[in-house]
């Protein structure tokens, strides 16, 4: 039976699992990186891969979700060592500017 307890950790009996999860910024990054990836180029390219019928559907659906949780993983990693050395502002300026960029490269490519 799990019971929440008041030290934002799920009590299991008599157990503490110590996972204080955020739960407010876990479904806000949910939520942005799904809205991000619906219609991007990862989901063209898995969809073109489930297209193919000799293909089965669950090896596609593991590794498009493998991939996508190693990207994760690095982008976790590599925000977690910038932030160590560039002030959290700056590297939203240049995650903006980075951005901005990338829409004047497509627009000038179209």
């Amino acid at each position: 039976m799990f019971v929440v307890g008041y030290s934002n950790k799920i009590k299991l009996d008599t157990q503490l699992i110590g996972i204080g999860m955020d739960w407010k910024i876990f479904l806000t990054i949910f939520a942005s990186v799904f809205v991000a990836e619906l219609g991007d180029k990862t989901q063209l390219a898995t969809m073109l891969f489930a297209a193919d019928k000799d293909v089965s559907k669950y090896t596609v659906f593991f590794a498009a979700s493998a991939a996508l949780i190693v990207a994760s993983a690095l982008g976790v990693l590599a925000g977690s060592f910038l932030a160590e050395y560039i002030n959290e502002k700056y590297l939203h300026y240049i995650a903006g500017i980075g951005f901005i960029g990338i829409g004047i490269f497509t627009l000038y490519n179209a």
